[in-house]
Formats: structure tokens, sequence, C-alpha cells
């Protein structure tokens, strides 16, 4: 049986993708806005070994397999792919086709990680943001624009451009955290130093943030010097754990959740407890998934071995708990998954723009792996795989003090702002 008859068999001609393959065989109408392109013998060793996003993400990183067109449109196009049409005779014969392939296990492209240690240990850690975060300052550039901001941004309107979205996304870090000059903050996981410089900036606070990137904190404090900033703000390479500083009246954690791992959110959430003086306020900001059933097999997944190691997701109920059993009173919620998705969508136009400089800076595997990822993660967001939530919370001062308004309007700047 030839690629392409296997790829019909399996694929239905109403999903509108084209198919070729290096066997000379093709399916799918000539004129397909995408089409999969299958490219060596290798490509099908990895889909069989692992016939799953692995083995795909395997075959597409080593470029064994080409998407021609959108990756987002193509995803969109071949996922949920229910296989309910075929029958048992199918089935056979397609496990009897490529069981030799399946034994052929080629060894996986090199930006396939599995780290070593405990896990969420502080070395382990370490690794895990170096190998994410430290791929090049220039890269991430390209693909983030000139914020740098690497957490979802928050769009007023659709239209709204990627710049000014972060923006919006700060500013509305700093209303929920009621942020008024003099004031301290501390932004764990502060990436390089965007919530940082518009605390300081827009709210005359003085900050600190902390990352596991040397190559982010390098770049932040540099921003900082250059913005003549430095006494009032700091940005450290340091694990947040090391941080000796307390009395704090605000806490940010923007996309730092996702890499504490669930089991340690009872630790992560008292530590952050603990740095705040009563009525001090809590923003933690990050990805969920939609259920709380844990699933066992993302350990295994693209996510996990290309892009983020170690990274778990639960659901947002999860994380609330655990901010609530460490003693924070939980103020407000809202899930922001629809403006993650917009911002994947201008992260990955921006790679699209840069293709050739990405390339060029961290290597046509890598650039392909980003590719890939934002893709999926934008398809994610879209059809509620995957959300993004901002949870505020208050460590209660004497009596239950809060020191809360009685009905908060975080839509509206404060006049010092």
């Amino acid at each position: 049986m030839k690629l392409a008859e296997v790829f019909s068999l399996v694929v239905p001609a109403d999903r509108g993708v084209g198919f070729r393959a290096y066997d000379g065989s093709s399916a799918g109408p000539d004129d397909a806005e995408v089409i999969i392109d299958v490219r060596s013998p290798r490509a099908v060793q990895y889909l069989a070994s692992a016939p799953s996003q692995l083995g795909l993400a395997r075959a597409y990183v080593s470029g064994d397999l080409e998407i021609i067109g959108d990756p987002y449109t193509a995803l969109s196009r071949l996922y949920p792919m229910p296989l309910d049409h075929l029958t048992w005779a199918d089935k056979a014969r397609l496990a009897r086709q490529f069981a030799p392939y399946a034994v052929k296990r080629p060894s996986p492209p090199p930006q396939e990680r599995q780290l070593t240690g405990r896990r969420h240990s502080k070395g382990r850690d370490a690794d895990a943001i170096h190998h994410h975060y430290d791929v090049s300052n220039r890269f991430y550039s390209w693909v983030l624009g000139p914020s740098m901001a690497y957490t979802c941004a928050v769009f007023p309107t659709a239209d709204a451009s990627l710049e000014t979205a972060q923006e919006e996304k700060f500013d509305l870090v700093c209303r929920k955290l009621g942020l008024e000059p003099g004031m301290r903050l501390l932004d764990v996981g502060c990436g390089w130093g965007g919530m940082v410089m518009h605390a300081v900036k827009h709210y005359g606070v003085t900050a600190i943030g902390v990352t596991l990137s040397e190559q982010q904190a390098h770049y932040g404090q540099e921003s900082i010097e250059q913005a003549g900033l430095t006494s009032q703000a700091q940005i450290r390479f340091s694990d947040y754990r090391d941080l000796p500083e307390s009395g704090f009246d605000a806490v940010s954690s923007i996309g730092l959740t996702e890499h504490i791992g669930r089991a340690n959110y009872p630790a992560y959430f008292s530590f952050l407890y603990g740095k705040l003086r009563p009525e001090g306020r809590m923003l933690n900001h990050t990805i969920t998934r939609p259920h709380d059933r844990w699933v066992s097999h993302l350990r295994k997944s693209f996510i996990n071995r290309y892009v983020f190691p170690d990274g778990e997701l639960s659901g947002p109920s999860q994380v609330m708990t655990a901010m609530n059993s460490a003693g924070f009173e939980i103020r407000h919620e809202e899930n922001l998954r629809e403006h993650y998705a917009l911002t994947l969508k201008h992260w990955c136009q921006n790679l699209e723009e840069h293709w050739d400089e990405a390339v060029a800076e961290a290597g046509l595997g890598t650039a392909r792996v980003w590719r890939l990822y934002m893709a999926a993660s934008r398809f994610g967001f879209d059809i509620d795989m995957i959300q993004l939530h901002q949870m505020l919370g208050v460590k209660l001062g004497p009596g239950g003090s809060s020191g809360m308004p009685l009905r908060p309007d975080f839509s509206t700047k404060p006049v010092h702002a």
C-alpha cells in the first residue's frame, strides 16, 4: 500500500488536506491550502514508533516531514481525527504494513530533552529553564516583539496591536494589585523584566524581579540601567526560593506556576504568602487545563520533551484551592483564554516574518520546534484544550481586614498611573 493510500484511508477527503510522499504517491486536492509532505522513510519510522504527537514532532523537527502552508491551519484540519470510520480489517492491515517501521527507532532530533535528577529540585529546575529561555535574546525579540513579554497579552479590542495588548496586560496586573507610589513589588519568574519596568515607570513602586534564566536577567538589568531606574528596580538571576527579603506590598507571578509542579503548589503559595505584609495582594497568572484530571502521558508529550521540560498544568480549581489553603483569600478570578490565542497568532506571524533571521540565530531545528509549538498552542487555546487564568489573592490583616475596596473596578486606571 502506497503512503498516499494510507493517508486517504485515515484522513477523510472533506478535511481538504493534500498529501505527497517520497514513494511518489499523492492524495488530496491539487489546490489544497495545506499539504503534508513525507520526505523520507525515517519520517514513517518516527510516526510508527511513536504514533502520537511525539512521533509527528520528531518527524517535523528533523525535517523528514514538512507542512506546506500554515501549520495552524493544518492542525485545525487534522484534529481531532476520530478513527471510527476504520474497520478492524483496515486497522489490522495498517498494523501489518507499519510494523517493520515501528521496530526501527531512529534517534530523536537533538532538540529533544529528557532531564535527569530529582524532579523540581533547584538544579533540575535551572536546567529546564535554561533549555527553554536561554535560546537567544535576539531570537526571542523577533518572536515576542519590542515588549519582550512572553506571557498572554490582554487585548482591549480584537484588532489591537501586540504591543498595546502586552502593555494592557502589565497594567491590568498593576491595577489588580492596587499598586501605588512607594509600594514594594516582588515579581517572581520575571522574564525579561517587563512587569518590573512597567510597575516602576507607571506606578512609582520599587520592584525586585527574579528569574532562573541568566540571559533574561542580564537583559532585564541592562534595560533598567539604560532607563536610569537602578534605584527603584533590579532583576536577579536567582531561584525565587533563595530570595531573603519579605514584607512586600504585592507579589506578581506571571507564567511561573506552570513550571512549579502540582505537588509543589502548597510550598509555592505558602512561600509567596510569607513574603507579603498583611493586606498585601498576590496576582497569579497561569496556563491551566479546563479540567482537574491528571493526564498521565504528558511527560512523553511534544511540549514536555521539546519546549517546557517538567512543565505541569492543572485545572483552575486546583490552583485556587492551593492558594486558598496557603492562606490567601481569593478576591477575583478570570479566564483570558481567547486573549492567549490572539497573542500566539501575533507570535506566529512574527516568527514567519523573521524566519531566516531566526534560523540563522537559533538553528533550523529550534525554529521548527517553535513554529510547531506556537501553532499547536494557539489551536489549543482556541478549542479550550488549555486556558489562561488570573487569580487575585489577599493576605488578610488583623480582624479579617483585606484592604480591598467594596467594589473594585480593575478596568479603570488610577489617577497616579
